[in-house]
């Protein structure tokens, strides 16, 4: 899979292929499903299978103080869908003359024009243009016109309820961390820079790396088993988000202990796997107390998330 950023660098082996457009934000279950039919469309058309999806959201230009916190970072989005088999992604950098861009225009210019689009796939509440005044509908219509294969995709129910973006952001937003990742494509994940904290966990016998920078969802405050990331490499993973109350500590802080990894840290993006919530943040009477729950939620994880 090739990732570009910019329309003018479309290589002609990107056009004439099947096409979706989203922001495929978290890359769930629905996304997927739009994806396989999308590779599908591609290998009977004999074309790319393409994915266009913009960076940053249109709506934190429109209304930024209504754009809600991302679930992926552009490069983890192209990672997920790369996994799924898509042969390029286009992360459009969302701008002003972009979002001005009437449906019509979008179809013609952008989807006909310039990618060249033979077959287009897309859920059934994709809308698109100015004041998103293009939705399905519009787009057979004028699909037929331009002799583009059109294909709507149903949305992916779990609990009884569509799997939606907003809907696991709600879910992480509440610590349901489990229930979140089994709608997405791959365990929910945040990265961050490990900066010098108080040195404490390394005191207890569980140094722990801070987590500053995160620019994407935090989940509720708790105790989390999950796996941390080293480049490639992967360690399982304590995460504890918020205070620190037995210390006295009000400020929220995301802080990971990699069992089994002793070496600093410092300075380096470690990024974090979120598979389960162990427990809420307490405070304890004694260090001894808490050298003891630290020992219970270390075996908890390796319970939950064994070391490779």
């Amino acid at each position: 899979m090739q990732l570009i950023r910019h329309l003018d660098e479309l290589p002609d082996s990107a056009r004439g292929g099947a096409v979706t457009i989203g922001n495929f934000d978290g890359v769930h279950r629905g996304h997927v499903r739009i994806v396989e039919r999308l590779i599908q469309k591609a290998r009977a058309i004999g074309g790319p299978a393409v994915v266009l999806t913009f960076d940053p959201h249109p709506v934190r230009l429109l209304r930024p103080e209504a754009c809600p916190p991302p679930l992926t970072w552009t490069q983890r989005k192209a990672d997920l869908l790369a996994a799924c088999g898509i042969d390029w992604m286009i992360a459009y950098p969302t701008d002003i003359e972009l979002l001005q861009l009437s449906a019509r225009q979008f179809f013609f210019h952008i989807i006909q024009d310039t990618l060249r689009a033979k077959a287009i796939v897309e859920g059934s509440n994709f809308f698109f243009g100015h004041h998103r005044e293009g939705n399905p509908e519009l787009l057979r219509d004028w699909g037929a016109q331009a002799t583009i294969q059109v294909d709507i995709v149903e949305a992916v129910w779990m609990d009884h309820s569509v799997v939606s973006s907003s809907r696991i952001r709600d879910l992480i937003a509440q610590g349901h961390v489990a229930t979140a990742s089994a709608m997405l494509s791959a365990p929910y994940r945040v990265r961050g820079m490990v900066t010098h904290g108080t040195g404490r966990g390394m005191k207890l016998g569980y140094p722990t790396a801070n987590l500053v920078g995160i620019d994407t969802l935090v989940p509720a405050p708790g105790v989390y088993a999950g796996r941390g990331w080293l480049g490639d490499t992967p360690w399982p993973a304590a995460t504890h988000i918020g205070p620190n109350p037995t210390f006295g500590e009000t400020g929220l802080k995301v802080e990971v202990h990699l069992i089994g990894y002793r070496d600093p840290l410092y300075g380096q993006i470690v990024e974090v796997d979120f598979n389960e919530r162990l427990r809420d943040i307490q405070p304890f009477a004694s260090s001894e107390d808490l050298i003891a729950q630290l020992q219970h939620d270390v075996a908890q994880v390796l319970a939950v998330v064994p070391k490779t």
